[in-house]
């Protein structure tokens, strides 16, 4: 649902096949569709509004159900972020009276929404199409303050995969566990999968086998990289439309790349950043590719492999050992590569 940032380029416009489950498979074409079995969106309710993602509050007109939000005094919703000033009376999640001089939110922080998706304006036409919808990109992300760049490509499927099987978020709150260290959700389905996570990433090898110089591209974002005082690098919402611009583009051919640690980064002036309020010291740590970092994180993933044993395929394996040698060739140059987009 995210609405495309107002430089993103005259070919940005975007349509979404909702949802966190998609059924993938070869059309007769070759290439690889997705299936997607939901009906519709949820999300989290808390400061989705207006200025942080306009489209998916505009499918919440009707029709929809809110579970732990506020209720203003004429029977409305309401939840922290929805407005730039707070009602002066609501009654909060738990049915209690609640002020602005509560000390505590009037919404659950995980409160939600769940909503058709044909009431959002991005629905893709053909998103019931039962043959699918073909697949150009894929996007791998988590939530890391720190060493994942603001998008980089897989050199090839089997490096995609390894980035799927390993993707991580930092832990936010005391409740999720020891906070800063890593959680893995590979390929964001480890609630749902039912089986050996090490066969699924299997699945995922043979499945590039099949589609051959057809599969789709793989990309690894993070949206959520901080500088040393904590604060944010990248503006998020809407401007992510800039990097999903350039792996777009990247399919076609019309940009170019730099080989590093973590995959291909965008080359210096590649990413569009016009009308971007960011300095060129952010862009560059957004792109910062620590040698000493990343040698730690090849560590906790033979440690995060070992949890499955023999089961781990080899080839992801294999790519192990390539991030390994390209940060010890990195280590040896004493180069940090890093890309500067303006």
């Amino acid at each position: 649902m995210v609405r495309p940032a107002r430089s993103a380029g005259p070919h940005q416009s975007q349509q979404d096949a909702p949802g966190d489950h998609a059924g993938d498979l070869p059309g007769p074409d070759g290439r690889l569709y997705a299936i997607n079995p939901e009906s519709g969106f949820f999300g989290v309710a808390p400061y989705t509004s207006e200025k942080t993602n306009p489209t998916c509050l505009n499918a919440l007109t009707h029709d929809v159900i809110f579970t732990n939000v506020a209720l203003t005094d004429d029977g409305d919703i309401w939840w922290e972020g929805l407005t730039d000033e707070p009602p002066a009376h609501l009654t909060d999640w738990q049915g209690n009276d609640w002020t602005p001089d509560s000390g505590r939110p009037a919404a659950h922080p995980n409160s939600r929404f769940t909503v058709h998706a044909a009431q959002a304006e991005s629905i893709c036409p053909d998103w019931e199409n039962p043959a699918g919808v073909p697949i150009d990109v894929i996007l791998f992300g988590g939530r890391r303050a720190t060493n994942i760049p603001l998008i980089s490509e897989a050199y090839d499927w089997e490096h995609g995969v390894f980035i799927g099987a390993t993707v991580s978020s930092e832990q936010t709150a005391a409740a999720e566990g020891v906070v800063g260290a890593l959680r893995r959700d590979p390929f964001a389905m480890l609630p749902f999968c039912g089986y050996n996570m090490a066969d699924y990433w299997n699945h995922w090898l043979k499945t590039g086998e099949v589609l051959g110089d057809k599969a789709p591209r793989i990309f690894q974002v993070n949206w959520f990289r901080k500088d040393a005082e904590g604060r944010w690098l990248w503006p998020g919402f809407g401007e992510n439309s800039r990097p999903i611009e350039w792996a777009l583009r990247r399919v076609a051919g019309q940009t170019e790349a730099i080989d590093a640690i973590s995959g291909r980064i965008p080359a210096p002036g590649q990413l569009n950043t016009d009308g971007l309020d960011i300095t060129d010291a952010q862009l560059e740590a957004l792109f910062e590719l620590d040698p000493d970092a990343w040698t730690l994180e090849t560590r906790i993933t033979e440690d995060y492999f070992a949890e499955f044993g023999d089961k781990v395929p080899q080839a992801l394996r294999q790519q192990l050992r390539d991030l390994s040698e390209r940060v010890a060739q990195s280590l040896k140059s004493g180069l940090r590569p890093t890309s500067n987009g303006s």
